[in-house]
Formats: structure tokens, sequence, C-alpha cells
């Protein structure tokens, strides 16, 4: 295994992408911000989820999920105010719904 390779004032780069992701950052932002491939914030957390167990959700093995392109403009107002991305309000609002067991609720279609 290759030494840490501080970065942005965290001991490792896989610190620094937990701890942008913790922050509501998305995958293109981190790389950016930490000067790596997209697929490199992927893999970082991927891994890290294998060491530490999965001990948060969002290293779990998560699965790509699109949005319209309206549906996120229209979160991004809401997103900007809370200082995370579009797609981390959609996927935190999709969490929450199906965490509180809300989704025959907001469905309303009557299907049990």
């Amino acid at each position: 295994m290759s030494a840490a390779i501080p970065t942005l004032g965290y001991p490792s780069r896989t610190d620094a992408v937990l701890a942008l992701r913790g922050k509501g950052m998305s995958t293109e932002e981190i790389a950016e911000a930490i000067g790596i491939k997209n697929s490199t914030v992927t893999s970082l957390e991927c891994h890290a989820g294998k060491r530490k167990g999965a001990e948060t959700r969002k290293v779990q093995g998560n699965r790509t999920v699109l949005f319209p392109i309206d549906v996120l403009e229209s979160l991004r107002p809401l997103a900007e105010q809370r200082g995370i991305s579009a797609n981390e309000l959609a996927r935190r609002i999709v969490e929450a719904v199906v965490d509180d067991n809300l989704v025959k609720a907001v469905l309303d279609d009557g299907e049990d």
C-alpha cells in the first residue's frame, strides 16, 4: 500500500474526499478541489468503505440515479442555501423519504 498523501489539510486524499463529501460536495467538485480525476474520487471512497467497514451510507456501494435537469435546476436554490449541490439535496430527499417510510405518502397512489 502506498503512503498517505496529505491533502487540503487532511492526512490523506481519502480523508479529504470523505470530509468534502460529508460537506455535500459532488464528485466533480471534490475532484476539482483536490486536483484528481472523478474516477479517483470514486475509487478512494469505495476503498475507504471496504477498509472501514462501510461506516457511512455514502461509501456502501452507491448507484447512480439520474434526475431530469429541470428537477435539479428547481432544487438548486434550496441546495445553495444549504451549501450543497442539487444532486446532494436530491439524494438527501430520497434518503429521508425512504428512511422515514414515507414513499406511499409521497406517491399518494393508493398502492400498498
